[in-house]
């Protein structure tokens, strides 16, 4: 994978700083990074995993609604962000990769540089208690 515009560089940058879980997929639809807060709600560091493909995302991580239906990545807010380049909000549930299920609220938005070049979406996560 070679470099990322630097609008991604900076975002990545900041979202290290931040105790708020927050991932971070490019414009070719790869998950190219997540944060120390992030790899805790996923069960694995991003060391560990790598860079995912975005179609890989709702399997890799069983990725479901908050009944517990499979959700396609087309339906999760950072899907939709990363797709249709607009914001979304909603609430899905995931097997992380250490074995627990997870509630969480996800905001999305897509990532917009000059000239209107789309460079991806950000998501920011948050874990909430079950109902």
């Amino acid at each position: 994978m070679g470099q990322q515009p630097i609008e991604l560089i900076l975002i990545r940058q900041w979202a290290s700083y931040l105790t708020t879980p927050i991932y971070l997929v490019n414009a070719d639809g790869f998950l190219v990074y997540y944060n120390e807060p992030a790899e805790t709600l996923l069960g694995r560091t991003f060391d560990e995993v790598g860079v995912v493909a975005v179609s890989e995302v709702s399997t890799m991580w069983e990725l479901t609604d908050e009944a517990g239906n499979p959700m396609e990545m087309a339906e999760f807010p950072l899907g939709i962000a990363w797709l249709e380049h607009r914001p979304a909000h909603g609430r899905a549930r995931y097997r992380a990769l250490d074995g627990p299920w997870r509630l969480v609220d996800v905001t999305a938005i897509p990532i917009v540089g000059h000239d209107e070049q789309h460079l991806g979406a950000v998501a920011i996560f948050w874990e909430v208690s079950s109902p």
